[in-house]
């Protein structure tokens, strides 16, 4: 019983200090300094707030063991401090990856608006806002520690570091290579498919050549709607096939996924066709093709471009 006892109480103290450091930096290193790009009081007062932290954990949990459960008293070692600072620092890294993750699903939300809107200054302000060269390094950091302890993870957050470098680096080009606008699309299957509880059957057809240009997130709206309404996320028989042909002097990319009832019409998905449309209409005037029907149980989508 004692032991029972002993170890629910160190649980209880293992939650409440990796609590404090998730919420401490996630409602107040990051709003207060982060996010107010004073990055090097951010990284100096994280150091500080995990030191604290790590002690104040030692020295509790070294009292109620003396207090409590311990036959003769035992001293506190830098072992146990270190233990408590290391644990401590990874909880830190696990809520500063989750913050990322929050911020790629909204600027994810607001792809449509991006693409309509295509602003240089609103893309100004995404690069601002990102700090591209401490994030991405600190990305960098994250995946060789994740990837000690999980390979799949470090995976993921590379994934995610190239969607936010794609945003960051090519989206506010006029033109980008097709070739990375099909790694980018690539990267977002990656992270989608951990959303789904079953495996995903994706067929990922390309016949073109990399090298040619396109302005980018031209093809993005079709895979969103796949996944937000061509996917059944309790079946386990989902099919997707993509195929991205060029041919011609033009690209050709089409998308095909299972209907599920309610069956979901073109009319019914959004405003991100309807600003695809628009978005085509003024980049290439009436030279394109665009698209999307029912036959049968699936759902298709088409888009023919010129490209160079």
């Amino acid at each position: 019983m004692d032991g029972v006892v002993q170890a629910a109480t160190y649980a209880s103290f293992s939650i409440v200090f990796y609590a404090i450091i998730i919420y401490g930096n996630l409602n107040f290193l990051l709003p207060v300094f982060y996010e107010k790009q004073r990055i090097v009081a951010y990284v100096i007062c994280s150091i500080v707030f995990l030191a604290l932290v790590g002690i104040a954990r030692s020295y509790l949990s070294q009292f109620v063991y003396n207090r409590f459960f311990a036959k003769e008293p035992v001293a506190l070692t830098m072992k146990t401090v270190a233990y408590s600072t290391i644990t401590g620092m990874v909880a830190y890294i696990l809520s500063f990856v989750f913050r990322l993750a929050l911020g790629y699903f909204k600027l994810k939300q607001e792809a449509d608006k991006i693409i309509a809107q295509k602003s240089q200054a609103e893309l100004n302000l995404l690069k601002s806002q990102v700090q591209p060269h401490f994030l991405f390094n600190t990305l960098n950091n994250i995946y060789y520690e994740a990837y000690r302890e999980s390979p799949r993870t470090a995976m993921f957050i590379e994934r995610l570091s190239e969607i936010m470098r794609y945003f960051v680096d090519e989206s506010p080009k006029e033109e980008v290579s097709l070739g990375a606008e099909i790694q980018f699309l690539e990267n977002y299957i990656a992270l989608e498919r951990i959303r789904i509880r079953h495996a995903v059957a994706i067929t990922f057809n390309k016949q073109c050549n990399v090298a040619s240009v396109i302005p980018p997130m031209l093809l993005m709206t079709f895979l969103e709607n796949v996944f937000k309404h061509g996917i059944d996320k309790s079946s386990s028989e989902n099919q997707v096939i993509i195929s991205l042909v060029q041919q011609g002097g033009y690209l050709e990319f089409s998308t095909q996924n299972l209907l599920y009832p309610p069956q979901t019409t073109a009319t019914e998905r959004g405003s991100g066709l309807q600003n695809l449309q628009k978005r085509l209409s003024l980049l290439f005037g009436n030279n394109f093709e665009l698209s999307t029907w029912s036959a049968g149980k699936y759902y298709h989508a088409f888009l023919k471009i010129p490209i160079q």
